[in-house]
């Protein structure tokens, strides 16, 4: 499976947004300031986080304006120290803003950077490269995919604190899932195998799929084939998989919810998979 070959998302983004406004609406009081899976983020804090990824998409995307840039990065943890600065100092200053005032602006910023997003040419390099895949440059249809995970992500840690269920959907979910298995050939960039070795995830129940990576000569390629014979497989279900690959959970918390078949050790460097700047 190579990055020519295209997860379309753009189609979904009304579709999430509708249901977060929904979602937003719905909420108490008390639930907006419930504490979410995201350690250090309550309910409204994620809502504010949202904003910030649609603020800050069409200023940097739409209008070329990049206001701060980070300085003094050399490693890809210098990129998530720089990212998590950020996103604390907005939500810091979001503390101000009301739930009813961030509802109304993820409304606006969500139909002005869906409309942004869908001028984009598909195979054009985009303005980030999605590091959490190991790719210097990236064309726009995945730049355009990991902020559907984005998207995705943070109103279903919303939906998990508050017990209002919804976009775990196989509409939703699959294109979410799909694009995270990006990372899966970089999580394996430093492990050793023969040529040939098949490591597979298989994401459980009728919203998930297959994933392998197959080591070749110049490292490990991903395949979504679903005859292949793996060596190693590891089976996750769709909840534990969301939040461990978002580093929500670690990989010592969910070893007894998840299921190894063939060299477990092989599969047990799946666990360490994280598909956001985390």
């Amino acid at each position: 499976m190579s990055i020519d070959t295209i997860i379309e998302t753009i189609h979904l983004f009304p579709i999430l947004d509708a249901k977060l406004m929904e979602l937003l609406h719905s909420l108490t009081a008390d639930e907006w300031n419930m504490q979410t899976v995201a350690k250090r983020w309550k309910v409204k804090d994620v809502a504010a986080h949202l904003l910030d990824g649609n603020l800050r998409g069409l200023s940097i995307s739409r209008d070329n304006y990049f206001g701060e840039k980070p300085e003094n990065i050399h490693s890809y943890q210098d990129i998530v120290d720089f990212l998590n600065q950020l996103n604390m100092s907005w939500t810091n200053a979001t503390k101000r803003l009301s739930p009813q005032v961030i509802t109304d602006l993820l409304e606006s910023t969500g139909k002005a950077y869906y409309e942004h997003l869908k001028t984009l040419s598909s195979f054009d390099d985009a303005v980030f490269s999605v590091a959490w895949a190991g790719q210097e440059t990236s064309p726009n249809w995945f730049h355009i995919a990991r902020e559907y995970t984005e998207k995705f992500l943070h109103q279903q840690q919303i939906r998990d604190t508050v017990g209002k269920p919804g976009i775990m959907t196989r509409d939703l979910f699959y294109p979410f899932i799909d694009t995270l298995m990006f990372a899966f050939p970089h999580t394996y960039k430093e492990v050793e195998a023969e040529t040939g070795t098949i490591v597979s995830i298989e994401v459980t129940t009728d919203i998930g799929g297959i994933w392998s990576i197959i080591k070749t000569e110049n490292g490990w390629n991903l395949d979504k084939s679903y005859h292949l014979k793996a060596n190693s497989k590891l089976f996750i279900d769709p909840e534990t998989a969301w939040k461990l690959f978002s580093k929500s959970w670690r990989p010592e918390q969910v070893i007894e919810k998840v299921k190894m078949a063939g060299d477990c050790n092989l599969a047990k460097q799946a666990l360490h998979m994280v598909a956001f700047m985390a």
